[in-house]
């Protein structure tokens, strides 16, 4: 999969309104459920208690922390896009984010991503992002809503 290359704010803006691309697939394991939890401190037995999962759980296994799917949007982004040319990037906020399924243990995961603004606010580019985590074979996104960055792009 080809990423799309962006080095500056006017090549951003080239792309407003359109598809960026879609991330490779993911498999979250418990493995990396179970890590999570442990740098969370979110040890809730629907994500690291398989066979209570199984016998008490609306699921039927263990769940990844909703948390830990929005964790992998940066992963994933890197994945859709390179940029290129920038002093910094800044995580700048989610806005109606809505988590629709559950990621069970072992599915796979993937991002689509959607250009929906690029400011320009003297030299620093705030870029909107639709994001949609799709689980492979379900119908509903694990979310989707809308990241911000904000990128300082060299002059």
């Amino acid at each position: 999969m080809s990423r799309l290359l962006i080095q500056s704010h006017q090549e951003f803006e080239q792309y407003l309104g359109k598809k960026l691309g879609s991330s490779e697939y993911h498999t979250v394991t418990q493995e990396q459920i179970n890590q999570f939890a442990d740098a969370t401190i979110d040890h809730q037995w629907i994500h690291t208690d398989p066979e209570r999962a199984k016998a008490e759980g609306a699921f039927g296994s263990t769940i990844a922390h909703g948390y830990l799917t929005l964790s992998l949007l940066p992963y994933m982004w890197e994945q859709v896009i390179e940029v290129t040319n920038y002093k910094m990037l800044v995580n700048y906020g989610i806005d109606q984010l809505k988590f629709g399924a559950p990621v069970l243990v072992n599915s796979r995961i993937r991002t689509h991503v959607w250009l929906e603004e690029c400011t320009n606010l003297r030299g620093i580019s705030r870029v909107k992002l639709k994001v949609k985590m799709e689980i492979e074979g379900s119908k509903k996104p694990a979310f989707d809503g809308f990241i911000t960055f904000l990128y300082h792009f060299n002059n």
